[in-house]
């Protein structure tokens, strides 16, 4: 979907909730859709962002395309050894 293309939803708001956005679009002589969409846009890139995130982290999990906290530190254990047998060997 392109940005500029538009979908219509229907939401049920608490009332104070919607007097707030009303306020807030007066205030900033707006409408109500536009002063909403805002709240939307930050939601997403903020919260909604590292939900999705965390999604795509359980859906590489699933599909077996992580890698094993124990081959990590393994293989981590391997290089600080190599390291410490080069530095006694130097001196």
């Amino acid at each position: 979907m392109k940005d500029n293309e538009k979908s219509q939803i229907s939401l049920r708001l608490p009332t104070r909730t919607v007097e707030a956005f009303d306020r807030i679009a007066q205030l900033l002589d707006r409408d109500r859709t536009w002063v909403m969409s805002k709240a939307l846009d930050q939601y997403l890139a903020n919260e909604g962002t590292e939900i999705l995130r965390d999604a795509q982290g359980l859906d590489e999990l699933d599909r077996e395309e992580s890698v094993d906290l124990d081959d990590v530190l393994e293989k981590a254990r391997m290089i600080v050894d190599a390291s410490d047998v080069r530095h006694r060997r130097a001196g």
